[in-house]
């Protein structure tokens, strides 16, 4: 068995730059463990795979080297660039994910990917579980966290970009992972973050769309704005545009390819 494989950088305009994804669209799915199998080879922050039904709905599913997750961003933006390329009369895709229901992608006139997510906003927490505090060699000014993550407020970038961490305190957070931020200090962005995922991934995620959902309307409540620039200053870097709407987070960003090929499977 033969399966296309493109690999894509995403939320950069730059190669080598962003967080690169693999994608692999399929006429029916594969074995999960085949997909896994796959994505620990692949050994990149995830591997997204892709079956479209008779109505035209593409639905995904995202693996990282250690697990399936929920909800991937810069997978979703990665594979909309390659659908988009493969059909250029599309002017909107639409996946389908069960954490995350159907997902709207549309191709913007600036050339950007944007896609409409569901508002994860985090509450605040009272209480620092003591694995985060032995996970972070700086204390979290506030805490906060959703289904996803726990997010550590800090006061200036040196700290979002210095600080250092153990992973195996913060695996015993698990399922939970951990993001780092605050206000960024240049007028070039809102905020900046960097996310680590020692529990379901790896060490440091370099561009995490889907903690923008919930980064993008923590920061909108606190600057008082919806339209927010976000640069995730991890060593590969990546820039996402977020508009906070209701219920929803619009998540925009570049995407450029990287490589095709195929993988090849004995049966």
């Amino acid at each position: 068995m033969q399966l296309e494989i493109n690999v894509i950088d995403a939320f950069t305009d730059k190669v080598f730059k962003g967080n690169s994804a693999a994608v692999i669209i399929t006429d029916n799915w594969l074995d999960a463990t085949l997909m896994q199998s796959i994505a620990f080879e692949n050994n990149l922050s995830e591997t997204a795979f892709i079956v479209a039904d008779d109505k035209g709905v593409y639905h995904i599913r995202w693996f990282s080297p250690l697990t399936e997750i929920d909800f991937c961003g810069h997978a979703t933006l990665a594979s909309a660039f390659v659908l988009f390329k493969k059909h250029p009369s599309l002017t909107s895709i639409q996946f389908s994910a069960k954490a995350v229901g159907v997902l709207t992608i549309v191709q913007t006139n600036t050339g950007k990917i944007q896609m409409d997510f569901p508002n994860r906003m985090p509450e605040k927490v009272d209480s620092i579980p003591k694995s985060l505090l032995a996970g972070l060699s700086i204390v979290p000014v506030e805490l906060y966290r959703n289904s996803q993550a726990y997010f550590v407020i800090y006061n200036s970038e040196s700290e979002v970009l210095n600080v250092l961490r153990d992973n195996e305190e913060l695996k015993k957070l698990a399922p939970l992972d951990v993001v780092v931020t605050c206000q960024s200090e240049s007028d070039k962005y809102d905020f900046i973050s960097r996310y680590f995922w020692p529990a379901n991934g790896g060490d440091e995620d370099p561009v995490t769309g889907s903690i923008h959902t919930g980064l993008a309307p923590l920061w909108a409540e606190r600057l008082g704005k919806n339209e927010l620039l976000a640069y995730q200053a991890s060593k590969r870097g990546g820039v996402l545009d977020c508009v906070v709407k209701s219920d929803r987070v619009l998540i925009s960003g570049n995407a450029v390819q990287y490589m095709t090929g195929f993988i090849t499977i004995e049966e």
